[in-house]
């Protein structure tokens, strides 16, 4: 799923409730509603947990970001959350007032403010940052809103209109469409024309931030707006009963369930990257501010020695290769990976051919990309490479390339040294030819010398 487009996605939603809704409204061999007490308290409780798991994580992002789109999801969240499994089920005793009134418009206004809250959240500006401060709203700003809504209804009592004024018709029988208070099909209408606008703009932003939690609320906002058409079409005060808005509604649930795994595993993940990232750096500066000192020191002090002494030629040559060694870890460990593949050999091949007075020539093809593993191993063969032609070949005038040949790309390093026999270099006991042959196996790919006494070397990476 993860290499679907959250476009794609989120017309798999619409697909869905739009189906959902044909079967129901021209099928009559299909039925909308099931008696269920139990498989409904059910999936209202569920529901719910899901909402609180999904504010509380959209929470975590807002403490990073600060965001005002994270700050009004999360409230959104929490007052679907609150209107489902609480205000449902104790606005009645909490009013004193039978079910039709009260106990219907109460979890219907909160739903409302929520839905609305969720459409300002997809449209808002995602960058804008908020105070320190705006993090109480999460708790103070629904317990407001349901404080108002309350004391609303309560002031106006029995001049509340009744929901849904049909009596109870059997399954049997397929029972009429918009038959609750004009207010009620209004507010469900309401809620879902905020949801279709939610879906649309999270799908938008998806496509623009590859964000993994609003890459799936915009199928779940599909849904839940499909579900508020539902329960406009059929409305209800049995709650014992199970319907197909039911059933939508736990869908966006679900969806916005796998949106917050998504969310919690890609932080996770971040924070792991992180924290490698900064012990590599913490490594590479222990390299350079330790290691790196004392072999510059060490080759300072081989000056030292009398220069008709042949110690002081090995030492220094020693302490070059150390240090050649030891600044491409650090390289490599304070590198993310990101880098382009040709920037990184145009490094490695300069500061070789500046230290050992070669002229460099590089055609790098900045179209050929590799994997970081592949990009460390292909660094340390170019380095190899270079130094082996000016130390051991004697060369003026290295040529490095990078290139794209068919469906396979190429790296050659030719210089224009002194040369070697391959067969017995091949068989010699050197460690850089084996170590350039095994790292270019690794890659996978081939390792290549074209070489002979007198006419310079050719080496050449095939992957």
């Amino acid at each position: 799923m993860r290499t679907v487009a959250p476009a794609h996605l989120t017309a798999a939603g619409w697909a869905v409730g739009v189906a959902v809704t044909a079967l129901i409204l021209w099928t009559p061999y299909l039925g909308f509603v099931y008696r269920s007490p139990s498989l409904h308290l059910m999936l209202d409780t569920v529901d719910a947990c899901v909402a609180f798991l999904a504010a509380y994580l959209v929470y975590g992002r807002f403490v990073r970001a600060r965001t005002l789109q994270d700050l009004l999801l999360a409230e959104g969240l929490v007052l679907l959350a609150v209107a489902g499994v609480g205000l449902t089920y104790f606005a009645g005793p909490l009013a004193g007032q039978p079910g039709g009134a009260f106990h219907v418009w109460l979890p219907l206004t909160v739903r409302l403010i929520g839905a609305v809250l969720i459409a300002l959240a997809a449209l808002s500006r995602s960058r804008r940052r908020t105070g320190r401060s705006a993090g109480v709203w999460l708790v103070l700003g629904p317990v407001v809103l349901v404080t108002a809504v309350v004391m609303v209804l309560a002031v106006l009592g029995s001049r509340l209109p009744t929901a849904v004024g049909q009596a109870y018709v059997p399954p049997a029988v397929q029972p009429p469409l918009l038959t609750g208070h004009p207010l009620f099909i209004l507010a469900q209408g309401a809620s879902a024309i905020c949801f279709g606008i939610a879906s649309i703009a999270f799908t938008a932003q998806a496509v623009r931030r590859g964000d993994a939690l609003l890459r799936w609320l915009g199928p779940a906002c599909a849904l839940g707006a499909c579900a508020r058409v539902h329960y406009a079409l059929f409305p209800s005060l049995y709650t014992d009963w199970l319907y197909t808005g039911d059933l939508l509604r736990t869908g966006f649930y679900l969806l916005l369930l796998v949106g917050a795994a998504r969310e919690l595993s890609q932080y996770w993940n971040a924070q792991t990257k992180a924290a490698v990232l900064e012990d590599r750096r913490r490594l590479a500066r222990e390299l350079h501010d330790g290691v790196i000192q004392e072999l510059a020191y060490i080759r300072l002090e081989s000056h030292g020695i009398p220069v008709e002494s042949p110690a002081r030629g090995r030492i220094t040559h020693a302490c070059d290769r150390a240090l050649d060694e030891a600044r491409a870890a650090v390289h490599a460990l304070d590198s993310s990976g990101t880098e382009p593949l040709g920037f990184r050999l145009h490094r490695a091949a300069t500061e070789l051919a500046e230290r050992y007075a070669v002229d460099l020539e590089v055609d790098l093809d900045d179209s050929v990309d590799a994997l970081p593993h592949q990009q460390h191993a292909l660094t340390r063969i170019t380095r190899e490479a270079v130094s082996n032609a000016a130390r051991h070949g004697k060369a003026a005038r290295v040529v490095v390339r990078l290139s794209r040949e068919g469906g396979c790309r190429r790296l050659s390093i030719q210089d224009d040294g002194r040369g070697f026999d391959v067969g017995t270099a091949s068989t010699s006991t050197g460690y850089g030819l084996t170590s350039m042959r095994d790292r270019a196996s690794a890659l996978p790919g081939s390792f290549r010398i074209d070489a002979s006494t007198g006419t310079g070397s050719v080496v050449t990476v095939t992957w």
